[in-house]
């Protein structure tokens, strides 16, 4: 007979292997070709000592003369928080109790189960890594004071499921969940009313997922975002180093994309591995060597994932980047700061599936304290068509 026993066990030894492999490898491509270490990780911290530039110790002399004066390398203090990331799942007691008599139907519960942590965490990771750490999904305006619908800028970052906070003019107001969606008409339906200041389009009404506000991992948009100002404790004006190359384009060509792949080789030393872009750039990718005839090889990478390539170099599109847009990225560069890979939470009698209290269900939750750290934003690139 199955019992709570039984489902820990199963969830600690039959499922977490898996689960952490799937979200190590097969969240995003880039991310799967990212290190991750924690050598970095001092206490609840990632301090990381960056060096920049180039030693300054050499020269040329005469044969007698005076050797050239050490001028050792250039440092900067990168200090972030390593980030809280968590995926919960639940069971009602009713469900568990009709399935502990058979072990298949057990098994068959706490597999539908794994399987909708893993789709939920790979979609928010993956957003995660082209977001600015402040966690904003999108920002909108209620149709009325009392509906249910809301219209948005976008729904790149938004999935029917999502539980949401709701903030007004940068104050916190409710929470919702996201019952439906409509992608064409950028509309979505919560399901609790909008209030009358959601309705209110002279007011910034702003979505985030529950409890992530500026709590999210350090991600694209935070090195490529100009309205980020400092990044890991620095302040982007005070080192050159930290700004990424940025172009922009009318009408994408080949030479447009060797400019970038020069200019990160060139103004940084450094040669990008993978591209990352929206959809209909790599529209605007495929047509220019379909237009010109061009041979548009392909490469599979970890994870089974099949590439487009450009010199060799990886290319993969993705919703969560910016509409027009080619990421430059090298992955060498970055780093995935953990405290420890993925594990369960567990109470003090080592129970991974608890009660939640006052109700009859039973939660089991997934957790990663991480940062992603990049020590080179300055090598990374992108290009715009515009």
């Amino acid at each position: 007979m199955v019992t709570l026993n039984s489902a820990n066990a199963a969830l600690k030894t039959m499922y977490l292997d898996v689960v952490a492999n799937q979200l190590n490898n097969e969240v995003h491509p880039f991310l799967a070709c990212v290190e991750k270490t924690s050598q970095d990780v001092v206490g609840k911290l990632v301090k990381k000592l960056v060096p920049y530039g180039i030693n300054g110790g050499i020269g040329a002399g005469t044969e007698a003369g005076s050797l050239p004066k050490a001028q050792g390398n250039n440092y900067l203090l990168f200090e972030t928080t390593l980030k809280n990331l968590y995926g919960t799942i639940e069971l009602s007691d009713k469900a568990l109790r009709a399935s502990s008599g058979e072990a298949g139907a057990f098994v068959n519960l706490l597999t539908a189960e794994m399987e909708g942590l893993l789709s939920a965490s790979k979609f928010n990771f993956a957003r995660m890594l082209y977001g600015n750490g402040t966690g904003l999904l999108g920002s909108g305006v209620a149709t009325s004071s009392g509906g249910y619908t809301f219209v948005m800028d976008s729904l790149k970052n938004i999935m029917f499921g999502q539980k949401v906070d709701i903030y007004v003019n940068d104050v916190f107001s409710h929470s919702a969940r996201i019952t439906n969606w409509d992608y064409e008409a950028k509309t979505i339906t919560f399901d609790v009313a909008c209030t009358q200041d959601m309705a209110d389009n002279t007011k910034t009404t702003s979505l985030y997922i529950q409890g992530s506000k500026n709590k999210e991992i350090t991600g694209l948009g935070a090195i490529f975002d100009n309205n980020i100002t400092s990044i890991y404790g620095a302040l982007k004006s005070s080192y050159t180093f930290l700004t990424p190359i940025s172009k922009t384009t009318q009408s994408l060509t080949e030479s447009d994309i060797m400019a970038v792949l020069d200019d990160c080789e060139e103004k940084a030393g450094s040669q990008p591995n993978f591209i990352t872009c929206s959809y209909d750039a790599r529209l605007s990718f495929q047509n220019l060597f379909k237009n010109n005839k061009l041979n548009l090889d392909t490469q599979t990478l970890n994870g089974g994932y099949v590439a487009m390539t450009f010199n060799g170099i990886p290319l993969i599109a993705e919703r969560f980047a910016d509409n027009g847009t080619f990421y430059f990225l090298n992955s060498e560069d970055f780093k995935l700061e953990q405290l420890g890979d993925w594990q369960w939470l567990e109470n003090d009698k080592g129970q991974i599936l608890k009660q939640k209290e006052g109700y009859p269900t039973h939660t089991a939750t997934l957790v990663k304290y991480a940062e992603l750290v990049c020590q080179k934003p300055g090598a990374q690139a992108k290009l715009v068509i515009s």
